[in-house]
């Protein structure tokens, strides 16, 4: 009994050569790590030779889809890349032709026209119109009737025409010369009359990232811009004008059953309160305080283009005349 119980206690010893846990796991990941590169050398590709007849022509189509996907794609991303080229061609193209074509009418602009010394006795209601029109502009507004005046800031890109029609959404796309551009026109609103010019002739311009038209215009949110850009001179094509900037602000277009001040509907104000109340209006959303007001029988030009601030933003100048 006494023997019995001494070998099992030997049995219970542990074992010289006995190996940890931590040492039987290492072991055991060593020996997976091995197995999975033999695996991995087992099914390394093989020439397409070794494989059956069957799994050839799988093979083959594989392949052969492979390449028609690359193909494709190679094909598709040549095309992009073509379209991409052609469009930056073609809007420098456009941006060139459109500075020639500005400073062209510029220098029209500045040309001097010789005055006719005929003499007339009944003119029709155009040729009395186009009488008034003055010698500066005289060969402009000949190639163009839409042509209603000129804006200008000084030492700035703003240097164009302004157009007008019956809508508001044809110089919106269209240059002076009637082509498409997407750059569009400086234009007046459609409901403005400079023959008899109202309280407010609103002027729209497009924002374009290049700066061209009105992109520019969004400087003013900075008073020290304005400081050294206080004036604007807009000439209708029959008596030139001087300007002085009294508002800066911003807003959007308004749902029609909003009652909110909304600037693209100030064109006319019958009464000095009416007037009062709309410069007061502009004066609580002003970015700043320019310190110039102005009283009812002022004329004042409203210059605006779209902010990408909000949605169907917009970045509004008001100045009145001074000159």
């Amino acid at each position: 009994e006494l023997e019995e119980q001494f070998n099992e206690y030997k049995e219970n010893l542990p074992k010289k050569n006995s190996k940890s846990p931590r040492k039987k796991e290492k072991k055991e990941k060593l020996t997976k790590s091995v197995k999975k590169t033999v695996d991995k050398k087992q099914t390394t590709k093989k020439n397409l030779e070794d494989y059956d007849p069957v799994m050839q022509e799988r093979i083959k189509q594989e392949l052969y889809l492979q390449e028609k996907k690359r193909k494709r794609t190679v094909l598709f991303c040549t095309l992009i890349a073509i379209f991409c080229m052609g469009y930056v061609f073609f809007y420098y193209y456009l941006y060139e032709r459109n500075s020639n074509e500005y400073e062209h009418l510029a220098s029209l602009k500045e040309e001097k026209t010789v005055t006719e010394t005929k003499v007339h006795i009944n003119y029709t209601e155009e040729e009395k119109k186009e009488l008034g029109v003055l010698d500066k502009y005289k060969k402009l507004f000949s190639q163009n009737k839409s042509l209603i005046g000129w804006i200008k800031i000084d030492d700035t890109n703003i240097d164009y025409p302004v157009m007008q029609t019956v809508n508001n959404e044809y110089y919106l796309d269209h240059n002076y010369n009637q082509q498409y551009d997407k750059n569009g026109s400086i234009f007046l609103d459609k409901d403005c009359d400079i023959t008899n010019p109202g309280t407010n002739m609103i002027i729209y311009g497009h924002h374009m990232k290049s700066g061209k038209m009105f992109g520019n215009l969004k400087l003013y949110s900075s008073k020290e811009y304005y400081e050294k850009h206080p004036y604007i001179q807009f000439d209708t094509i029959y008596e030139e004008g001087k300007y002085q900037v009294m508002y800066v602000f911003r807003s959007r277009i308004y749902n029609e059953d909003e009652i909110v001040f909304k600037y693209y509907q100030f064109f006319e104000a019958a009464t000095p309160e009416e007037f009062d109340s709309n410069m007061n209006e502009m004066a609580q959303i002003a970015l700043y305080d320019t310190g110039v007001t102005a009283t009812y029988g002022d004329k004042l030009i409203t210059l605006s283009t779209c902010d990408n601030i909000e949605e169907y933003g917009r970045f509004v100048v008001v100045a009145k005349k001074i000159n």
